[in-house]
């Protein structure tokens, strides 16, 4: 991953004050479970990603990471703000991060696990157009599990048609009609 990935220690993006609020727009992000810990209304010292120019936040600690298209700032230097190198244009930094999701690997002790370990992991990379569809694909499927207005009308419609399915055959009697 070394080969395509670069890292920014996020120390000039950590937030002053923990004082969070709902109120405020700037999110606080933890690469942990808990992601956005709040909002602060630093204006100062702020990661500017985009939809264009996305990172990945990753737990130096643990190798939990996160995607992230909007700016923000972090609670702690427990983590890397990855990004695709400049140089490199053959590989979909989004399937980078998918290929991230299947790595199984669990730290064995509480150290930094980016330049040791983690970065020199390989990932296969297809060609540009194969690494395209499954980024298609598997974005289609995290909006459907992540997304609720996506994924709650289309996990709705399933259920529909479950349950027409099953209402269809538990009242259907074959053996009522053929007596009459």
């Amino acid at each position: 991953m070394s080969e395509v990935i670069e890292y920014i220690q996020p120390g000039r993006y950590i937030v002053d004050s923990t004082e969070y609020s709902d109120e405020y727009n700037i999110p606080v992000l933890t690469a942990g479970q808990t992601f956005v810990l709040g909002y602060t209304k630093e204006d100062f010292g702020i990661y500017e990603a985009s939809k264009k120019f996305p990172v990945i936040i990753f737990d130096d600690f643990t190798t939990s990471n996160h995607w992230v298209d909007f700016n923000f700032k972090v609670k702690s230097s427990a983590m890397k703000i990855l990004k695709l190198k400049k140089d490199v244009n053959d590989v979909v930094f989004r399937y980078i991060y998918y290929s991230m999701q299947c790595i199984r690997y669990k730290p064995e002790n509480h150290s930094r696990q980016w330049i040791g370990t983690y970065s020199n992991f390989q990932i296969p990379v297809p060609p540009l157009k194969e690494q395209e569809r499954i980024v298609s694909i598997l974005d289609k499927f995290n909006a459907l599990v992540n997304d609720i207005s996506i994924g709650l009308p289309a996990e709705l419609k399933a259920r529909r048609q479950q349950y027409e399915y099953y209402r269809n055959k538990l009242l259907t009697f074959k053996e009522y009609a053929s007596k009459k």
